[in-house]
């Protein structure tokens, strides 16, 4: 994919919120160090905060600034897991903010094999927010017209693209205890 990404970071760079297809559905997402951008996405959404969102990126580095340190026994893990389809609950770093954690002291991140996910945010030169395009309570959308009809102008700008291979979103586990948050 040969995308010129510079619109896309001077919607991010703006606190703006982009549609983007992932995994299994398009998402929604913004610059992580955006609160005004992660309060955004909220409201559209009509999302509480204390759910808190997930990190996507092209490769552990760009997930660094926002994650501790990964003990060796875990990194295997990720290892084992990443790039792909599924995310971890990690410790956050100190100074994440807690629109991104929920509050908490661990963050929801992923590192994607999706060639659509990869290509932004390589192109970005960042970790990127990922939440499922819906209303609160609704399905998660599939498609760049289902997007345009449920958000309309409420999002600034749609990378199109095709929605990966999985019936639902990516399986959720916390990596300290190995327990299965979403199946």
């Amino acid at each position: 994919m040969n995308t010129d990404f510079s619109a896309i970071k001077v919607t991010l760079a703006s606190n703006g919120v982009i549609a983007y297809p992932t995994e299994a559905v398009f998402g929604l997402g913004c610059d992580p160090r955006s609160d005004v951008a992660l309060s955004r996405i909220l409201d559209i959404k009509g999302r509480e905060a204390h759910k808190g969102f997930i990190l996507i990126a092209a490769s552990q580095t760009q997930l660094a600034p926002y994650i501790k340190p990964i003990p060796p026994d875990w990194q295997s893990q990720l290892d084992a897991a990443w790039p792909g389809p599924v995310t971890f609950v990690v410790p956050a770093a100190a100074g994440t903010s807690s629109l991104l954690t929920g509050g908490r002291n661990t963050l929801a991140v992923r590192v994607s094999n999706h060639p659509d996910v990869v290509a932004l945010c390589n192109g970005i030169d960042h970790a990127l927010v990922s939440t499922s395009a819906n209303r609160s309570g609704h399905p998660p959308l599939r498609s760049t017209d289902d997007i345009k009809r449920v958000f309309g102008a409420e999002i600034d700008q749609i990378h199109d693209g095709h929605v990966g291979s999985l019936a639902s979103p990516t399986r959720i586990i916390d990596l300290q205890s190995g327990k299965q948050l979403r199946p």
